[in-house]
């Protein structure tokens, strides 16, 4: 399809029939489309393969918007399917909630880390940059810092319910998690470190996360 500029469409979100989340809508020229995935600024190259693949060999209509801190692709969907809730024809859909879990594993394994090696004023600063990153990206049920203190805190394992969010939340969340642990930690060093967190996982949950990490944009930052 086409490669498109912040100017060219309109952004904007619905929310969900069924659920208590926003669901992100790009328009342009009367066609609306579906956020699949996020890339950050230095990952155009691999924004631009993974939207080739869609379109070129998977056949999906696909649109990627290039922004200057994040590019990102969008597959084409009809709203009166997004109000049906039928399967829409973008790539991803909502995430498994065992890969949700190890997502928040990760999350809460960076937090204790840098709260542990970098003292209170960096783990302050890390909650508000991961802050931004729910608000930014509109996640469910991240709304309030009562929210996202849970999602720090609380064992997901254990919880009673994890968030409801899509396949392109967690790669969001899992690049932006990236950016914000090299950063603070000046290196890469930390990703293995944190990895170790899945192993309180079931082994198939966490199999099964890590074939769908392989697979997503942000895999290979984490590998």
């Amino acid at each position: 399809m086409f490669i498109l500029k912040r100017q060219d469409v309109e952004i904007s979100s619905i929310q969900h029939p069924k659920k208590e989340q926003q669901i992100p809508i790009l328009q342009y020229q009367g066609q609306t489309f579906r956020l699949i995935s996020v890339f950050g600024a230095a990952q155009e190259e691999d924004a631009k393969l993974f939207w080739r693949d869609l379109t070129d060999h998977r056949g999906k209509a696909c649109v990627l918007l290039e922004e200057p801190e994040r590019y990102s692709v969008w597959g084409k969907v009809r709203l009166e399917q997004l109000a049906a809730e039928e399967e829409v024809h973008a790539e991803v859909g909502e995430a498994l909630p065992s890969s949700v879990q190890a997502v928040l594993l990760l999350l809460q394994a960076v937090y204790i880390d840098i709260e542990d090696l970098l003292g209170a004023k960096q783990v302050g600063a890390f909650q508000k940059e991961i802050t931004a990153v729910f608000q930014q990206w509109r996640f469910p049920q991240a709304h309030s810092p009562d929210a996202i203190h849970h999602l720090l805190t609380v064992d997901p394992l254990g919880a009673l319910q994890v968030p409801l969010w899509q396949e392109h939340h967690l790669n969001t969340l899992m690049q932006e998690l990236y950016r914000l642990g090299k950063q603070h930690f000046g290196n890469a060093n930390f990703t293995q470190r944190v990895m170790d967190a899945l192993q309180d996982m079931p082994a198939k949950d966490r199999n099964q996360f890590l074939a769908w990490l392989k697979q997503a944009p942000a895999g290979k930052l984490w590998h």
